[in-house]
């Protein structure tokens, strides 16, 4: 008893001393300013770092997934593209891509009661890019700008990683490491401007009279579609992997050489989406955080064991693979309608999110696109079905003024807002057509520009891109040895 003792008396002590610091350090917000509300502003920019650190270790959970889903010859290559996207994409974003994005963002919840700079492209309600803060530079830069940049950078990182998983086993790195600059810098913030910076599709609530504008709480559109459809224009640029497809064109398996290490993989990045979705509330004081983060995990279970049951009805077996891509469908998918819906709707979201994406999957792969992880169906078809989810299923408890609307709260057209699905479908539009028309049109430039293209030379692909093009292997064994030259 005499040690609990000491330890709760510690820990008070500490706890004391942390909010005693953030107090003081709340004079540095104004010298006047009420103390419960800097307190406040300060743990909430806390809640906005903790939930970046945890999206930021999702990178971990992604380069598990792709590796283990891919060839051991491969392997090093794999997860290289997934370290090495981090800092190539953080620092376009650090450089150029976040002022555009959201150059014009304010949020008073936790400091940031000001934007950094204004429009660049546009005005008014019809912004399309902005400016100011550029490498985060600037009398504006404030700890809480710097606190939603380290946010923002690392779902722009989530973006980037994507096509890492379709176009894998075949790209070359420096083609990759093209296409990490230009997401960073241009492609996604681009969307991002559009929408959660407050540029025009967030602004139609007001011209198009459209619910409250385009709503993705935290990301199935503007993060997951938006690298999906990348990843798919990717997989189509490079063409299938070498024995993929047989001569009467029909698909072969090649099976991934690690399936555990895939599934603890998607472990991590189950609990690194609790700091994508809760923490996207930005505010340690709303509440509902705790619904979102509720509804996150019943949509990943939900996702997990349908694809378990549905894998063993369909094809024979309940396929471990599917499994984790199930479990990530119903993740991507929650992530617009996480904040607006009850626990049974995600349910449903996270087990028809499975089974939408196990079938993409299937097809997408008759019909000759080679995705070695499921990337493509997963985050751009996933993605979609989230977004389109926000304007049925909303319920209206949550969302009181979004994008500056008048909306007493996000309601879809199940409770009564037709108007919130055509904002939805806008959002999609722009999506699978703008925005998957410059990743292609990206990666065609590109290919054509690269000498050789951006596919790995055929001998590379057949021995293994690990030795070809990092100069180390994965595995050093007797087996593997003999398909590598020397």
């Amino acid at each position: 008893m005499r040690n609990k003792k000491v330890v709760r008396y510690t820990f008070g002590g500490v706890v004391g001393a942390i909010l005693s610091t953030l107090l003081l350090a709340g004079q540095a917000f104004a010298a006047d300013a009420d103390p419960v509300t800097v307190l406040g502003q300060q743990t909430s920019m806390l809640w906005v770092v903790l939930g970046a650190v945890l999206v930021i270790f999702m990178q971990a959970g992604f380069a598990l997934v792709e590796t283990g889903f891919t060839q051991a010859k491969n392997a090093t290559h794999v997860f290289s593209t997934n370290f090495a996207i981090f800092g190539i994409g953080f620092v376009a974003f650090f450089l150029v891509g976040f002022p555009l994005a959201f150059g014009g963002y304010s949020y008073s919840a936790f400091g940031l009661d000001t934007p950094i700079g204004d429009a660049l492209v546009g005005s008014g309600n019809w912004v399309f890019l902005w400016k100011g803060g550029w490498a985060m530079s600037g009398n504006g830069v404030t700890p809480a700008l710097l606190a939603y940049f380290l946010y923002m950078a690392a779902f722009m990182d989530t973006t980037a990683t994507i096509p890492t998983g379709s176009m894998a086993e075949r790209w070359k790195w420096n083609s990759f490491v093209g296409w990490g600059l230009f997401c960073g810098a241009i492609y996604y913030p681009l969307f991002a401007a559009w929408t959660w910076g407050g540029g025009w599709l967030a602004k139609s609530w007001q011209t198009l009279h459209a619910g409250a504008g385009y709503v993705d709480f935290a990301g199935s559109g503007v993060v997951h579609a938006v690298g999906g459809v990348a990843g798919l224009a990717g997989a189509i640029v490079l063409g299938p992997r070498i024995g993929k497809y047989g001569p009467d064109r029909k698909p072969r398996t090649i099976a991934g050489h690690n399936i555990p290490m895939a599934q603890f993989g998607t472990f991590i990045l189950l609990f690194g989406w609790f700091g994508f979705n809760a923490a996207s509330t930005t505010s340690v004081t709303d509440v509902q955080f705790a619904t979102v983060a509720t509804n996150t995990a019943i949509a990943a279970a939900f996702g997990a064991v349908v694809a378990m049951f549905y894998c063993q009805k369909r094809l024979g077996k309940p396929d471990p693979a599917m499994m984790c891509n199930g479990m990530l469908a119903g993740l991507v998918a929650i992530t617009a309608p996480c904040a607006f819906t009850t626990p049974a709707w995600s349910a449903a979201i996270g087990g028809i999110a499975a089974i939408i994406v196990i079938e993409s999957c299937l097809f997408l792969e008759r019909k000759g696109i080679d995705d070695p992880v499921g990337a493509i169906s997963v985050h751009g078809i996933g993605g979609t079905f989230g977004v389109l989810c926000v304007g049925l299923v909303a319920n209206g408890s949550y969302g009181a003024g979004w994008n500056g609307s008048s909306s007493t709260g996000i309601k879809g057209l199940f409770y009564g807002d037709g108007g919130q699905l055509g904002a939805q479908a806008l959002g999609i539009g722009v999506i699978w057509t703008v925005i998957l028309g410059l990743a292609f049109g990206f990666f065609k430039i590109q290919n054509r520009l690269t000498k050789g293209g951006i596919r790995s030379k055929e001998e590379d692909e057949r021995a293994g891109l690990d030795l070809a093009e990092m100069g180390v292997l994965a595995y050093v064994n007797d087996d593997f040895l003999d398909s590598v030259p020397s």
